[in-house]
């Protein structure tokens, strides 16, 4: 009979070890496989684009992987140093002016410049708090990402009857790169402690990732309706001395020394 629970317990055993090893080994895997991609996404670029003298491939009877990934980095870092003089800032707004001229290509150069300038310029203002939204229906809330407020022609038109509104993003689990953007009413989002982050490892996950939260505000509320009580509570006076009750004085006992006492 004990044979079985044995059996058991062994293949449980073996079952908890495999999930922890998927737990270890999943992650370090997908995150090796990204950067394995991005790695040779970049090179085949690159590589094609270098010098047959400059490149190591040639020298070597195996490819470097990641110099095509180092030569651009070099040379975004030069166009970035470059940029910052006036001769680089006359020869990029030059450029930027025969892409003005271009009917679709100025739509997407334009947009796409904003775009990174907003990300990339203002990094620490956008989305920086997290909050809750009413959504898609009565009852069901939704996480948004509450973004940069600035006034716009849209928060206008809608301040007359609606108040004052605020852009948010609301994104889509698991991918919180898409999403849609919602002008609401300030009045209907409740903000959340939560940072960005956990946010996103929250939408990520599917909920299964949940920050580390810390109750703050009950504790609070607990030690202050604790101290209310200490203070409510009567404090109970200290016994009173009972009266003394003094004993009737009794009369003195006459003590007849043997000298005294009459002879017989």
């Amino acid at each position: 009979m004990s044979t079985p629970a044995t059996s058991i317990s062994g293949m449980t055993k073996l079952r908890n070890y495999f999930l922890t090893g998927i737990i270890v080994c999943a992650p370090l895997a997908i995150t090796a496989y990204l950067s394995w991609s991005v790695i040779h996404w970049v090179d085949s670029w690159v590589k094609p684009y270098i010098p047959g003298r400059y490149n190591p491939d040639n020298y070597l009877p195996f490819a470097v992987p990641g110099f095509g990934l180092i030569v651009a980095l070099v040379m975004i870092t030069l166009i970035g140093f470059l940029t910052a003089n006036i001769i680089g800032r006359s020869i990029v707004s030059y450029g930027e002016k025969l892409l003005n001229r271009m009917p679709l290509v100025r739509n997407v150069y334009s947009g796409l410049k904003q775009i990174f300038e907003t990300v990339l310029a203002h990094r620490t203002e956008l989305f920086s708090k997290v909050g809750l939204f009413e959504y898609p229906r009565k009852g069901s809330w939704s996480i948004v990402f509450i973004a940069a407020q600035e006034d716009s022609e849209i928060s206008d038109a809608l301040e007359e009857r609606e108040g004052k509104t605020i852009a948010v993003f609301r994104p889509i689990t698991p991918n919180v790169t898409t999403g849609y953007l919602l002008y609401v009413p300030e009045k209907d989002v409740i903000p959340l402690e939560m940072s960005v982050e956990d946010a996103a490892k929250l939408l990520i996950s599917a909920g299964l990732v949940g920050p580390e939260y810390k109750n703050k505000t009950k504790a609070l509320a607990k030690e202050a309706l604790a101290k209310q009580k200490l203070s409510v509570v009567p404090e109970t006076p200290p016994p009173a001395n009972k009266p003394t009750v003094e004993a009737p004085a009794q009369p003195a006992r006459s003590r007849r020394t043997a000298s005294s006492r009459p002879k017989r």
